[in-house]
């Protein structure tokens, strides 16, 4: 534990874990992206504490993937799982940068957090199931589908073949009648 590694592949977010979650701990995902947080964040460059939840022991809940959080959370926390608590580290470009950043936060500052993920959920009105069964659904209905798009493509095709069966039948029909009205006509 403790080894730091690049997410962002750029040096611009470094996630280390002070504490893992169980073995079976569930993560955020499509069906959880809802997630409650307590952190603590600091200035990289005084170790001054900015914001926190465990003064009043709360908790910060956000949906992933909204833009809600800065940047380096979206990919920081989609890789922990419950209970686990990491440190992250992360440049201003994937902090605050210069737009929006709190006024007792430089823009160019590098922010530590210590986050500990405490739960991953389902969106509102869903639970895991719903979602589940709900994309289960989604992908038979996209199969049937395409199913049916091959099915008027074959039929498509095989209408295709007939009429230019019909047609060839056609032009040799034609083809005879020419060659049997010049027979009569030379026999004369």
């Amino acid at each position: 534990m403790g080894d730091s590694i690049d997410l962002s592949g750029d040096g611009g977010v470094f996630k280390s874990i002070l504490r893992k979650g169980k073995a079976d701990a569930i993560c955020p995902s499509e069906d959880l992206p809802l997630v409650d947080v307590q952190y603590e964040g600091m200035l990289a460059e005084t170790g001054e504490v900015f914001d926190t939840t465990r003064e009043d022991n709360t908790v910060f809940s956000f949906e992933l993937g909204k833009g809600s959080v800065i940047q380096a959370w979206e990919i920081a926390v989609k890789t922990m799982k419950v209970g686990e608590v990491a440190k992250i580290t992360c440049k201003p470009e994937y902090a605050y940068g210069s737009a929006g950043s709190p006024p007792d936060i430089p823009t160019d500052a590098t922010l530590i957090f210590e986050v500990e993920l405490v739960a991953c959920r389902p969106r509102k009105g869903s639970s895991v199931t719903d979602v589940s069964e709900e994309r289960a659904r989604l992908e038979e209905l996209k199969k049937q589908r395409e199913h049916a798009a091959a099915a008027k493509e074959e039929e498509k095709k095989r209408r295709e073949e007939a009429k230019a069966a019909a047609a060839a039948r056609m032009q040799a029909k034609l083809e005879s009648k020419k060659g049997q009205g010049k027979g009569k006509g030379k026999g004369k």
